[in-house]
């Protein structure tokens, strides 16, 4: 069996990023789909500043990973790192998100910059 134990700093350290309901909610929709700072912008209703600062603390420690499309960059969770499945269980434990994605949609907000 495969040991999937985290260092207790490291946990630490993922727990007091992720201890941000902002983070944390954002970490639950990049489980299931990959997000560019436009949709998050629009779902949180903050500036594209914030996000991105969000979104670089949560890549710097490897729990996101970003791809360049044309001009945008798409976030994903980074699936390989060795701490997911330490944060697959929390975010287990969350109430799904998709509907965030949807009503972008149905407003008509969802990457009107990208995809």
């Amino acid at each position: 069996m495969q040991d999937t134990s985290v260092e207790t700093d490291r946990a630490a350290l993922i727990c007091k990023l992720l201890g941000d309901k902002t983070r944390l909610i954002m970490m639950k929709i990049l489980d299931d789909q990959d997000c560019c700072v436009c949709e998050f912008v629009e779902i949180f209703q903050v500036s594209q500043p914030s996000i991105s600062q969000h979104l670089r603390k949560l890549r710097d420690i490897g729990l996101v990973q970003e791809e360049r499309k044309g001009q945008w960059i798409f976030y994903s969770m980074n699936k390989n790192s060795s701490e997911y499945p330490f944060i697959q269980i929390l975010l287990d434990q969350l109430p799904d998100q998709s509907y965030q994605l949807k009503q972008l949609e149905e407003n008509g907000t969802r990457i009107n910059c990208c995809k």
